[in-house]
């Protein structure tokens, strides 16, 4: 039995050439592969991106981030404190803003908006007992109505719109 396998390199100087490729195609390959790498341009990298003001902006604490708060609409109650005017929400902005969610539609057993008789008993504790528990919360209501960034008075406005508008009389804190 004799083995005749014929191999495709059949001179020489082929065999030269296929040692020389063999070493040659992965080093252009890899060089290549470097220069594409090596001059694409990187996102934020650019000149901007390096300027201490840039890279100031991008270290700056989140807690130096100021907010501004929204103007208040025309007709709004303000009062003025000693740094200037703030503006306090009316009684029915606070309640389309916090109040009406629950209150609007009876949720999780709210007396709704104009409810004479759910609000009956409620009005009867007084304006201080209905104030107090609107600002600390009471059962099934979140101080506040789920806005602590609600200043007291603005409260003690939404409980005196809606007891009012459920067969209350209670006048409507001005501002301290």
């Amino acid at each position: 039995m004799s083995d005749h396998s014929e191999s495709p390199i059949k001179t020489p100087n082929q065999l030269i050439a296929v040692i020389v490729a063999s070493f040659l195609i992965p080093i252009v390959t890899i060089l290549l592969l470097v220069n594409f790498v090596g001059n694409t341009s990187k996102l934020g990298a650019d000149e901007m991106s390096q300027s201490p003001e840039a890279i100031a902006e991008r270290i700056r604490p989140v807690a130096d981030v100021s907010f501004t708060m929204p103007e208040a609409p025309e007709g709004a109650a303000t009062a003025v404190a000693a740094a200037g005017a703030v503006a306090l929400k009316t009684g029915e902005q606070v309640y389309n803003a916090a109040c009406a969610a629950c209150h609007g539609a009876g949720v999780a057993g709210a007396p709704k908006k104009g409810d004479g008789g759910a609000w009956g008993a409620r009005i009867a504790q007084g304006y201080d007992t209905l104030v107090s528990h609107a600002i600390k919360g009471i059962r099934g209501m979140p101080a506040k109505g789920g806005n602590a960034s609600l200043d007291d008075v603005e409260v003690a406005r939404a409980v005196v719109y809606l007891a009012n508008a459920s067969g209350a009389k209670f006048k409507e804190p001005a501002a301290k």
